[in-house]
């Protein structure tokens, strides 16, 4: 039996991809490159030494992604759960293009459940997100935390794909699922064969920030300097990619029939980006060029995880410091260099 790993060749995906891979699952890879590209495909066969199949789909077209399911009925190892990562994910860019992220994240999700059920597929653990939460009133936020309003549209896709699982779970007596709301993913594989690679200008902070010092990028931008923090700077929760990784096997491998259960992924500590920034000075000994601006839409001011389901039912924790992450993504940057 095959796992189908949606948006494979992705940042998450491709590493969830080599730790499913190196836990004895055979993987099956679909990603449609509009963030990634062959080269990461290429990096996970490298990497747990196989020829994994991969299949470039868009999840949103629902006959393509059949003849995936088909192909594995075909060659006597049909697909018997998903891992779904396959979404958009800027925040700022689903703020200026709004019907992108619902058609893509929403609509993509809606076909991929269609067709799991077309094939009865009734597993899925599914990439979801702390933006579920919208601007908490308390922090640590746990899997009760009420979500409150969306602050971007991602964050509001991430909200309306959990209840399309829910309602699927609702209906479907055998269907299992577990919603894996993560924080701030960041480092890479301690190989760095594989890291974050995102095509364009990076949204995401770290890779930001490493392109900035190996100087393909201008400086690092602060994107507030007064929210009610303690350096005035967002405060997020990093955990490294290799936890993350590791949580999503530990998810998949303790699904409940006929349950649909919510997990929080993240250290527990919440750091913000100014910290970040002294802490990759500490973890490479290079400084961040950087300047201070304003406020970017879309932002909340501090979160971070209650993560104690996790440990308590899945047995995961958070093992890596925020320094081994970021020296390890600096060390990944150095490969693209």
């Amino acid at each position: 039996m095959a796992i189908l790993v949606t948006g494979g060749a992705g940042y998450i995906g491709s590493h969830t991809a080599v730790a499913l891979a190196e836990s004895g699952h055979e993987v099956v890879l679909l990603d449609n490159f509009s963030n990634s590209n062959m080269n990461a495909v290429e990096n996970i066969r490298s990497l747990i030494k196989s020829e994994v199949v991969f299949h470039e789909v868009d999840i949103r077209d629902r006959d393509a992604l059949s003849m995936v399911f088909q192909a594995q009925i075909q060659l006597s190892s049909p697909i018997s759960s998903v891992i779904h990562f396959a979404a958009l994910k800027s925040v700022g860019e689903s703020v200026m293009k709004p019907e992108l992220y619902h058609d893509n994240n929403t609509g993509g999700t809606k076909t991929l459940l269609e067709v799991m059920s077309k094939f009865a597929v009734h597993k899925i653990v599914f990439s979801s997100s702390c933006t579920v939460y919208g601007e908490p009133d308390v922090v640590p936020v746990d899997e009760n935390s009420p979500f409150k309003k969306a602050e971007s549209p991602y964050g509001q896709t991430k909200q309306d794909c959990e209840g399309i699982i829910v309602e699927q779970a609702s209906v479907i007596k055998d269907f299992s699922a577990a919603l894996l709301r993560y924080f701030n993913p960041i480092g890479a594989h301690p190989s760095a064969v594989i890291g974050e690679s995102p095509n364009g200008v990076p949204d995401n902070l770290i890779p930001f920030i490493c392109q900035s010092v190996a100087g393909h990028r201008g400086p690092l931008t602060v994107f507030g300097t007064d929210y009610p923090t303690p350096d005035g700077s967002c405060v997020r929760d990093y955990l490294h990619v290799m936890d993350l990784a590791d949580a999503h096997v530990l998810a998949l491998e303790n699904l409940v029939v006929g349950r649909c259960r919510s997990f929080n992924l993240g250290t527990g500590t919440g750091t913000s980006v100014l910290e970040v920034i002294s802490s990759f000075k500490g973890a490479t000994d290079l400084d961040v060029p950087h300047t201070l601006g304003e406020r970017r839409e879309g932002d909340i001011t501090a979160i971070w995880a209650d993560s104690s389901r996790a440990e308590n039912e899945l047995g995961w924790k958070a093992q890596r410091t925020i320094s081994e992450a970021l020296a390890d993504a600096w060390r990944w940057q150095k490969t693209l260099t």
